[in-house]
């Protein structure tokens, strides 16, 4: 049973919301045997019936599928704990919280490592009343450019997408912004800490 869900979690979960395998088996719309069978190893929920019988069991799929809780340890929701992914396929842009799961065209995709700007990737960031205008003298050909400003601060994230043989520059609200990150697709992240 260790590959699929397992008949003790199953069970855990049954007797922790104080059900009986009939109840269960009647929210789910099998029988009381069904739910005995998946209990004692003999037998496993169709995959159509991973969703009923995690909100039956008051738990998401992938807790019932990992048998672990799943607890959201970023209580304070800190933006300045963001990730950014790029797909080396499209150039799509995700952005995350937190750590995630994210893939594209079939490619999973690590979360980058943002490195502080230097020579040759350096930003400027002038205060222009409630804004910020950031610019940058990256090259901007199709074969090397900068993908995206984005302007962080503890509550928001502001993205910007750059296009090449367009201008590397965007404008950000301040709204306490600390935190500028930007894209070249040939040399990775890089941050300017205001």
């Amino acid at each position: 049973m260790d590959k699929y869900v397992t008949g003790a979690m199953i069970k855990a979960l049954r007797e922790q919301r104080a059900l009986t395998q009939l109840q269960l088996a009647q929210a789910l719309m099998v029988s009381d045997k069904t739910v005995s069978k998946w209990e004692t190893g003999k037998g496993y929920p169709d995959i159509t019936l991973l969703e009923p019988l995690a909100q039956a069991l008051n738990v998401s799929v992938t807790e019932l599928l990992t048998g672990r809780p799943i607890a959201n340890a970023n209580l304070s929701a800190n933006m300045l704990r963001s990730h950014f992914y790029v797909c080396p396929v499209c150039g799509n842009i995700f952005h995350s919280m937190g750590a995630a799961q994210i893939s594209c065209h079939g490619v999973s995709l690590p979360p980058l490592e943002a490195e502080p700007e230097d020579d040759r990737h350096m930003l400027t960031v002038e205060a222009v009343e409630d804004e910020y205008f950031v610019s940058c003298p990256h090259e901007m050909t199709k074969q090397h450019y900068l993908s995206f400003f984005a302007a962080v601060s503890t509550d928001r994230a502001q993205l910007v997408k750059l296009y090449p043989e367009g201008n590397a520059e965007a404008r950000f609200k301040r709204n306490m912004v600390k935190r500028i990150y930007f894209y070249c697709n040939r040399d990775g992240l890089f941050y300017h800490k205001l």
